[in-house]
């Protein structure tokens, strides 16, 4: 559990995960926190120097255990194996060959010998309700347990919706009054929504503090800019569909078929915070709801995610410009207050800040050379 960098990468050689094949794993890790790729090397170089590795406490509670499970199931290379190698794990029931008395023992032992250093990961909501008695694990409520071994962290991160910000568990009525971390400790934690959330972004966040001491700039509500800064529809495959006006009407039809815009089939793109089109899943291109034709959801977006219905058209309220102005023609030849409009809106609103610079240049220039 306590294996020396040098021994990590003679192990990795011996289930054939070259050096060239690690050192490639840090730095997408590293890019997918925004750092160049000399951080990727750097953390490689931190890994096979360090005497020991990042101490992980992973604590699950209310969940379905799917944060654990994508992070399991990545390949080329095995990314799960990987992310083993390079964090010393110290406590996941999941993946835990111990049981009972004997990994209560391994918890208590290694957040006292880390104490103040590790990073404690949280999986799953912690219900609040009825002094928490509907989660309870070795006789403690979450709500005691996530309090106790958050105090002596280093970090904290929830990872997933359900851990964020309740997720599934909180959905209408929430009996068990399932909430996030955050909200539990009272304070912002570093959050990592997402059903599940992607594994990359966890291993780009945790290497990066094992590295150089420091957690990605968060936003507002926790999430790290790197990746929940911009929305899905920003950066969607399908986006010059939606710029153009084509829209599937309905599963199966010709627009669907051919790969028009979800919109309309009560995508929630233009309002989730994520990286999914931009960062793929377990290695697979393609590997997520958009990819394989199906709305997004908003899963990692408190108030849209499990809470309103798939097949629901939500507004966009600002709408960003295309990377390109294509011609739009309505089906009516009118614009109205539709998906086509939106798409015009924003044509509009990005050609005449354009306008505005180049004038604003030009008046500029000719000051200049009035004086």
């Amino acid at each position: 559990m306590h294996n020396t960098g040098s021994d990590m990468i003679a192990e990795l050689e011996t289930k054939g995960v070259s050096r060239r094949d690690f050192v490639k794993v840090c730095t997408i890790a590293a890019g997918a926190v925004g750092l160049p790729a000399w951080a990727g090397e750097k953390m490689a170089e931190t890994v096979e120097t360090a005497k020991r590795k990042p101490s992980v406490i992973w604590l699950h509670f209310q969940e379905c255990t799917g944060c654990t499970e994508s992070l399991l199931r990545t390949s080329h290379p095995d990314l799960g194996a990987l992310i083993l190698d390079l964090i010393s794990v110290d406590y996941h029931e999941t993946l835990a060959a111990a049981a009972g008395y004997q990994i209560e023992k391994s918890l208590e032992d290694a957040t006292r010998e880390n104490k103040g250093k590790y990073v404690l990961v949280v999986e799953g909501a912690i219900p609040v309700k009825e002094n928490g008695i509907y989660c309870r694990v070795a006789g403690k409520t979450a709500v005691e347990t996530v309090k106790r071994y958050a105090a002596d962290a280093a970090a904290v991160i929830a990872i997933g919706s359900c851990a964020s910000w309740g997720g599934v568990p909180s959905a209408s009525p929430n009996p068990t009054g399932a909430s996030g971390v955050s909200a539990v400790l009272g304070r912002t934690v570093l959050t990592l929504p997402g059903c599940p959330a992607n594994p990359y972004n966890l291993l780009g966040t945790v290497l990066q503090y094992a590295t150089f001491g420091t957690l990605p700039k968060l936003d507002e509500k926790g999430r790290p800019e790197f990746a929940y800064k911009r929305v899905i529809h920003d950066d969607c495959p399908r986006r010059a569909h939606f710029d153009n006006g084509r829209f599937a009407k309905q599963f199966g039809d010709e627009g669907h078929r051919q790969g028009w815009c979800l919109y309309q089939l009560g995508c929630k793109g233009p309002q989730t915070h994520a990286n999914c089109s931009l960062l793929d899943y377990c290695e697979t291109p393609g590997a997520w709801p958009i990819g394989i034709g199906h709305p997004c959801v908003g899963c990692t977006e408190q108030g849209i995610g499990f809470n309103v219905p798939i097949g629901v058209n939500l507004p966009i309220e600002r709408p960003t410009a295309p990377m390109a102005y294509p011609g739009i023609h309505p089906e009516h030849g009118v614009v109205s207050a539709s998906p086509v409009a939106v798409g015009v809106g924003g044509a509009v609103i990005g050609a005449l800040v354009g306008a505005a610079v180049v004038a604003s240049k030009k008046l500029s220039a000719e000051d200049s050379r009035k004086e």
